[in-house]
């Protein structure tokens, strides 16, 4: 091969500049974020004292699914995620359509949405009341930013992730600082940590299964990682041991920072917390103390991190499915100098405006979130299973066949109604299903129209070509 031609196809490319370090950072900073600022309320609602609980199933299945995800990216390191896995398993284009379309559709209301909160925390931060026309200004122009981060490349982006995490993680750790503060103070009574308090006559199974379906989306963002396969040095040896340890990290975070909430704050008074749940806990728990003045703040850099990410999670979602001609070849359009996909990156932050213009907050996004993937993941624990007849020349992490058995039943068990999920978080789910199958048929004739028109010029240098013809 010549150097032209080894230099054209790194065009096409994307640049591998994530090492372990990271790796691990991008995978802390997208399971961190708006879920745990936000949720340990709503779970409190549903099993009571007993908030761990649910963060600690979820985590539990979320690190068996992992196990699916290491030996698929481990076996196809490229970018694409699920959707490849799901097009190698099944072969159906529309389903893998609909996967990839699913995935995105999460990634971007999640970013839509981190954005307005952004926005409304800035305007809090700095005394700026509630003009609703300035909250979306400020929304567009952090969308804005987070695009130009991402154009400008994936080291840039990463870069600027490692920042926005160790913020985020802080705040994780003061409300953790708290507790102990408030131990010893005689503030925290955590024998409430083991009061389960379920709502009406609902059972303590459906109680938990409702929470823990609920905690999921807080453990969600780990399988961004995969996307970022193609930008990841060596992923095959790489990628098994740091996504377990990131899994580790805030799986044993999220469990102290439950266990802090309710020893802190009462169940009752947990529940009434609306979005700020962990600044109630940091204001009880250490009263005399800076923390609460600087918390709004932290929380706006956390979801602002969760926007990063997301965007680029659904960028490189859809530059994968392009390099598969699963979607139109515009979306797999590389910029020459910096490597990053440029259409894919525009396309994906053009519909994250839409959302801040037109939808604002959307309602149930957490729990429609957790619902979407948590059907991805169920898919995803078939998919390796099916696969294992497909063999390739490298070595892989290969999960023990009973692990995505089991999290293949939870997760399709925790889709149903039978959890107790609101019903609104299936019509949302159904109304962005029906997009996405208006978009697959679009997509299904533009590629036609493309393959026909290759077939006519091809037909067309045959005839125009010298020599005999039979």
């Amino acid at each position: 091969m010549s150097d032209a031609t080894s230099h054209s196809e790194d065009q096409h490319e994307l640049k591998r500049v994530m090492g372990p370090g990271l790796l691990l950072l991008f995978i802390i900073g997208d399971i961190l974020g708006t879920g745990i600022y936000a949720l340990t309320g709503t779970v409190a609602k549903e099993v009571g004292g007993a908030v761990w609980l649910p963060f600690l199933l979820a985590f539990t299945v979320a690190v068996m699914t992992a196990f699916a995800y290491l030996e698929l990216v481990t076996k196809y390191p490229h970018a694409g995620g699920a959707a490849v896995y799901t097009n190698k398993a099944f072969k159906i284009g529309f389903l893998t359509f609909m996967v990839a379309f699913t995935v995105m559709a999460s990634g971007i209301t999640s970013a839509a949405t981190a954005s307005r909160a952004f926005a409304e925390n800035f305007m809090k931060g700095f005394g700026l009341g509630d003009n609703g026309v300035l909250v979306t200004l400020l929304a567009l122009g952090f969308i804005a930013l987070v695009t130009a981060v991402n154009l400008w490349g994936v080291g840039e982006s990463v870069k600027a992730n490692i920042v926005l995490t160790l913020i985020e993680l802080s705040g994780l750790l003061i409300v953790i600082a708290v507790g102990f503060i408030a131990m010893s103070n005689g503030r925290a009574d955590f024998s409430r940590t083991m009061v389960f308090e379920t709502p009406g006559d609902k059972s303590v199974f459906l109680a938990v299964s409702a929470a823990t379906s609920v905690a999921f989306f807080a453990m969600v963002g780990f399988e961004d990682s995969v996307n970022m396969a193609e930008e990841t040095k060596d992923p095959s040896r790489i990628f098994p041991k740091i996504m377990l340890t990131g899994l580790g990290i805030t799986g044993v975070i999220y469990v102290l920072v439950s266990l802090t909430a309710v020893a802190i704050v009462p169940v009752g008074e947990l529940t009434k917390t609306g979005a700020t749940p962990l600044l109630t806990v940091v204001q009880m728990g250490a009263p005399g103390l800076p923390f609460a003045a600087i918390f709004p703040f932290i929380s706006m850099f956390a979801v602002a991190n969760t926007a990063l990410i997301n965007m680029l999670m659904a960028s490189r979602l859809l530059y994968g499915m392009a390099r598969q001609d699963i979607l139109p070849p515009a979306f797999g359009k590389v910029l020459a100098v910096r490597r990053t996909p440029w259409f894919s990156i525009l396309f994906t932050s053009a519909l994250a405006a839409l959302l801040i213009l037109f939808v604002g907050q959307v309602s149930q996004l957490g729990g429609t979130t957790a619902l979407l993937l948590l059907a991805v993941f169920t898919l995803t624990n078939v998919a390796v299973l099916v696969l294992r007849k497909d063999k390739v020349e490298h070595e892989h992490f290969r999960t023990p066949t009973w692990i995505p058995i089991v999290a293949g039943v939870c997760t399709f068990y925790l889709v149903g109604p039978w959890t107790g999920r609101p019903m609104e978080q299936f019509g949302i789910a159904l109304v962005l299903i029906g997009i996405g199958a208006v978009l697959g048929v679009v997509t299904f004739l533009i590629n036609r129209q493309i393959r026909h028109r290759r077939t006519a010029v091809t037909h067309e240098e045959y005839l125009d070509s010298p020599g005999p013809r039979n």
